[in-house]
């Protein structure tokens, strides 16, 4: 038996035995896999706690066994995220793991167009074999990945490295790029790392919450209850064009023209200043710039603001008087502010606002981004994609020997240039100069901007695998190789959640069939395609959390201190930074509590710029502004796992829906629940009207979830984060299907 042969029988023996591997502690030989002894599982009848897998929020889910079978869950009650709660999804966690549409074995795309299934040494030879001729044939750069906020963090890493250090890749980056690079560029420039400050504490902490751009009631509703324990009778602004059920709860709603929020933030910076609700002594010791921003801000008057958002002039002293008189106010935003074509300045000038009021760095303030993915935390540290491992610079060369030092490589083998972004990898997809594209744990068939294109774009191409627990995404249906990968609750390793907890995946069941987690696949990937001497060290996730411990030394990330993933669990999660030498006294922690940022001078900086233009307007032709947002709580993304569940289907509607404002619905003779099409300059599609007056007039709205209705988006891209602007286009809507 060859080696290869051997190293995927030892890891079937492991993952597929039998009797399941919960009733003894299992060991493989390291000179084969190097996975040396796999901690204790769960005898019979017990429970275990472990982070659910949906979300950023990071609740805790109390699995209930039964005969080696993971059979039920419930909260976990003493978890400091959910503290007992749960949302609908995470109540129909485990449902998607038994779904019929499971990918079990590999498939391969054979010359008459049709995927059938083959064994692992059949995929991995075809996988190493048609991505090496594409190298050799058009160069290093000519290969790809893009990778997922979704798999563990050592995953994540593992993918990292050996693509870019052991398979040559130059270009990886990550679908976090859809919904966080806004903050992440935001909180790099203004703070010197990605850092959002916060902890959940401070929900119930504040005595005014500003959301923007943000739906917590059905996206993040576990926050949302984190609100509701606020004992302070907060209150609580929203600012959004469209009244979501958020701004329904909340005690202020702002209902602005779509995509002027950042003039009205600097409008309230005009007022604080020039009324000096401001903190004076907070900014001379603490920031830089404000000097430049005050100048900056001066001409944006309340009636210029007021023209311009929409919204009186009254109001935006309210709100402005609102922010100076409370004592604790945090500023939150989600992807209403980052899917924006300027939204790394709009989302500056939210910290600005909570920098010049001092609102920063204690309990119940802070400018807050609420992250969308359950592990996008972990992919903006640790993925290799947009920074080195452990947040580092690929083009800072002490970094790079730094950590090629701590891996023991060869620090030529880190590429010395950043990655391409997601939009600018399509777009030499587009021009032929990426010819392979690996896609793992994700689905961008479905969830990237102007879908039509995406998937035109996709057929030049010479070689697509996508590795996913499904064969019937949107995505791998167009794959030319499908590695069935294990899901949540199948695998071992840690996330990262929004407020920096890092929590733990533990494995409580089998993957079905041939299904591998991601750590495995990636081990046979190294093995195949001879590297795997780079990766010796990397023998289980919990060695690879060891090593990314390391890497994290010094930096702002540092989690130097945690032990183990024991530590970690006994904690009920570890926020970062957690270095080498500091006790767990406080297990809700929240940063800059000392004024410092991690700039040189340990200053934060004030960052703006002048006003960007809407970049596709209406007009006759496509009078209505169409947003797109969350629709339910019981959907999540593209629905590849929750529409799984029969239970979330009955809390949602299975046609695609538009919300239309009543007075334009009958001045276009739309009635409720008719048919109608809803068109851009990139498509049209069929949509059920929904006539409500939480739509404003010249407004429609359409959720995410629904594969039609990327569509219809415009390709738009913030310049500093390049995250896709979903949220705005022209649009019309008709009885015309043509």
């Amino acid at each position: 038996m060859s080696e290869k042969n051997r190293l995927i029988k030892k890891i079937k023996d492991l993952v597929y035995q039998k009797d399941g591997p919960f009733t003894q502690e299992l060991a493989l030989e390291s000179s084969v896999v190097g996975l040396g002894k796999l901690p204790k599982r769960f005898l019979p009848d017990q429970t275990t706690d472990m982070v659910c897998g949906f979300c950023s929020v990071g609740c805790a889910l109390t699995i209930h066994i039964k005969e080696k079978e993971a059979v039920n869950l419930t909260p976990t009650l003493d978890y400091p995220v959910n503290l007992g709660q749960a949302c609908p999804k995470g109540w129909e966690a485990l449902t998607p793991l038994k779904a019929p549409d499971r990918a079990t074995t590999p498939y391969l795309r054979v010359p008459s167009g049709k995927l059938v299934p083959v064994d692992w040494d059949t995929a991995l030879k075809t996988f190493v074999n048609r991505f090496k001729k594409i190298q050799q044939t058009y160069g290093q750069e000519s290969i790809a990945f893009l990778s997922t906020g979704q798999i563990c963090t050592e995953e994540m890493a593992y993918l990292g490295a050996l693509a870019k250090f052991g398979m040559g890749m130059i270009h990886g980056d990550g679908n976090t790029r859809q919904c966080m690079a806004t903050a992440v560029v935001a909180y790099k420039q203004s703070f010197g790392f990605d850092a959002p400050p916060y902890t959940y504490k401070d929900f119930e902490k504040s005595d005014v919450l500003v959301f923007v751009g943000a739906n917590p009631c059905i996206a993040h509703p576990i926050m949302w209850e984190r609100v509701y324990r606020n004992p302070h009778n907060p209150e609580i602004i929203v600012i959004d064009p469209r009244k979501t059920e958020t701004a329904m709860a909340a005690t202020k709603h702002y209902a602005l023209v779509p995509k002027t929020d950042l003039t009205l933030f600097y409008g309230l910076a005009h007022i604080l200043i020039e009324k000096e609700w401001i903190d004076k002594k907070y900014i001379e010791n603490h920031t830089n710039g404000f000097e430049e921003f005050k100048a900056h801000v001066q001409k944006f008057t309340p009636e210029y603001v007021s023209q311009v958002t929409g919204l009186d002039i009254h109001q935006i002293y309210e709100l402005a008087s609102i922010i100076h008189s409370g004592k604790r106010v945090s500023f939150w935003w989600t992807m209403g502010v980052n899917q924006s074509y300027e939204g790394v300045r709009t989302a500056q000038a939210l910290i600005n606002l909570a920098l010049m009021t001092g609102n920063i760095g204690k309990p119940g303030t802070g400018a807050n981004s609420i992250t969308g993915q359950c592990n996008a935390m972990g992919s903006r540290l640790f993925s290799n994609t947009t920074n080195l491992l452990g947040g580092h610079d690929f083009l800072n060369p002490h970094h790079c020997q730094k950590v090629a030092s701590i891996l023991g490589i060869d620090p030529e083998l880190i590429p010395k240039q950043n990655s391409l972004a997601y939009d600018e990898i399509i777009e030499k997809i587009v021009s032929s100069k990426i010819k392979g594209l690996w896609v793992i744990a994700t689905n961008p068939a479905h969830s990237w901007i102007n879908q039509n294109e995406f998937r035109q774009i996709i057929t030049n191409l010479e070689f697509l695998v996508v590795q996913d627990m499904y064969y019937t995404t949107e995505t791998a249906k167009l794959a030319d190789l499908i590695l069935p990968a294990a899901g949540w609750g199948e695998k071992e390793g840690t996330v990262i959640n929004s407020e920096r907890r890092i929590g733990l995946f533990k494995r409580i069941a089998k993957a079905p069939g041939e299904a591998l987690a991601d750590f495995y696949i990636f081990k046979l990937i190294a093995q195949y395609w001879g590297c795997e001497k780079l990766f010796e060290e990397w023998t289980s996730p919990e060695a690879i959390f060891q090593i990314l411990k390391r890497i994290s030394k010094g930096m702002p990330c540092d989690i130097t201190g945690i032990k183990d993933y024991k530590m970690i669990d006994e904690a009920r999660g570890i926020q970062w930074p957690f270095p080498e030498g500091i006790e767990l006294k406080n297990n809700e922690r929240r940063l800059f509590e000392d004024g410092r940022y991690y700039h040189a001078d340990g200053k934060a900086r004030f960052i703006f710029e002048n006003i960007r233009s809407s970049p596709e307007p209406t007009d006759e032709a496509y009078p209505f502004v169409l947003l797109t947002g969350r629709g339910s709580s019981s959907q999540w993304h593209t629905q590849t796992r929750t529409s799984k569940s029969a239970i979330l289907r009955t809390m949602y509607s299975k046609d695609v829906y538009v919300e239309i404002n009543p007075t334009d619905a009958q001045k276009i003779n739309i009635e409720q629940n008719q048919w109608v099409f809803v068109a851009t300059r990139r498509g049209k599609i069929k949509a059920l009207a929904s006539i409500v007056p939480t739509v404003k007039r010249g407004q429609i709205f359409m959720p995410m979830h629904y594969e039609e209705t990327n569509k219809l988006t415009f390709p738009a891209f913030d310049p500093y984060s390049r995250q896709p602007s979903y949220k705005i286009c022209a649009a019309n809507v008709s009885h015309n299907p043509y």
